[in-house]
């Protein structure tokens, strides 16, 4: 068997291939791991089959939808999971064919209705089920202690103490565990009693992951991230230096327009000289009125560089071939001394 692990941040993803077909199968990818993906897949001449969530993740985005895209693979989940796009639902005991390996599905929920394990050979995939000296929170949309603890001491831990355990997430650099070693060391198995488990699961108290709104909405919309729509537009959109911006206002550089998509309020308590103030809320009703030329260069600008970045792919597809998005924003521009504006122009 080929094995990979990768880890972004504390989010833990397999590539698990068949040495002898160069099938192969991705568990729990994390967006920002796209390439990586790919590039082990090729390296190692594998090709995927199956992408696989064993959850809807709540703390992490999922990146199976943009591979199955480029890869033209069906994304697999557990039959209750809400996800969209799931083209292989599988069940309790079900075998998911990868070449010669055999991934078994175990139903765990607890964590998630739609909560699933893999087991394949000497290990077992554990989604959030089962983590290193802890397990999945029950308190998110979904979760049942109740239920966790039959998926858990029913099913999970009854399997060979020496399977391997590979979770979906670890925060202090482990590779794995021991379904044998959870059980002996794990804190939370050691309340084996079903009451004082419940008990202690409801009372953990926990604070909310950073990104539980927005990953939520994506992984059960299959909508896109915030990070993934300035990943796009900015695939899309040149970008102007602010060194090479101060020194075109210097020079009063014809056929330049500086647009501000702040806020007023923002826009007069500090703007690049000279800058136009078109709000990005207001830009798609306003466009015609206040740019009505659009062959002009147009250097978008924000606080942060965000906002101008999607402003800017805007205006492109609006037709204003020449906009582009200013390198930084106007945090960056105070911060390198240069000149500002305020007040409202008389």
């Amino acid at each position: 068997m080929i094995f990979e692990h990768l880890s972004a941040g504390g989010c833990q993803s397999y590539l698990v291939g068949c040495a002898d077909t160069c099938a192969a199968a991705l568990i729990d990818p994390e967006i920002s791991l796209i390439d990586r993906y790919l590039a082990l897949a090729a390296r190692d001449g594998l090709r995927i089959h199956y992408l696989i969530d064993t959850h809807t993740h709540a703390d992490h985005f999922s990146a199976t939808r943009q591979l199955a895209r480029r890869l033209d693979a069906p994304i697999a989940m557990h039959r209750a999971s809400p996800a969209p796009g799931v083209e292989l639902t599988l069940e309790d005991g079900e075998l998911l064919a990868v070449g010669k390996l055999r991934l078994r599905v175990l139903h765990t929920p607890g964590h998630t209705r739609d909560s699933m394990c893999l087991q394949v050979e000497d290990r077992v995939f554990t989604g959030d089920t089962l983590l290193i000296g802890a397990t999945g929170r029950t308190d998110l949309p979904s979760g049942d202690p109740e239920a966790l603890y039959d998926s858990l001491f029913n099913s999970l831990l009854r399997l060979d103490p020496a399977l391997r355990v590979h979770p979906a997430h670890e925060y202090k650099g482990r590779s794995h565990t021991t379904i044998g070693d959870e059980l002996a060391a794990n804190p939370r198995l050691q309340k084996r009693d079903r009451a004082q488990f419940v008990e202690m699961m409801r009372s953990l108290n926990l604070g909310m992951p950073t990104h539980l709104t927005e990953a939520l909405r994506t992984n059960m919309s299959g909508g896109k991230t915030v990070a993934q729509m300035l990943a796009e537009a900015a695939e899309h959109v040149p970008f102007m230096a602010l060194a090479e911006l101060k020194s075109r206002i210097e020079a009063e550089h014809p056929g330049l327009i500086v647009l501000d998509v702040r806020e007023r309020e923002a826009w007069e308590g500090g703007r690049i000289p000279g800058a136009k103030l078109l709000p990005r809320g207001q830009l798609e009703l306003r466009v015609n009125q206040d740019l009505p030329d659009p062959t002009l260069r147009i250097v978008v600008y924000c606080e942060l560089g965000r906002i101008s970045t999607l402003a800017a792919a805007t205006l492109r597809e609006m037709g204003f071939q020449r906009a582009v998005a200013l390198d930084g924003g106007m945090q960056a521009w105070r911060e390198a001394g240069y000149p500002t504006q305020v007040g409202t122009p008389g």
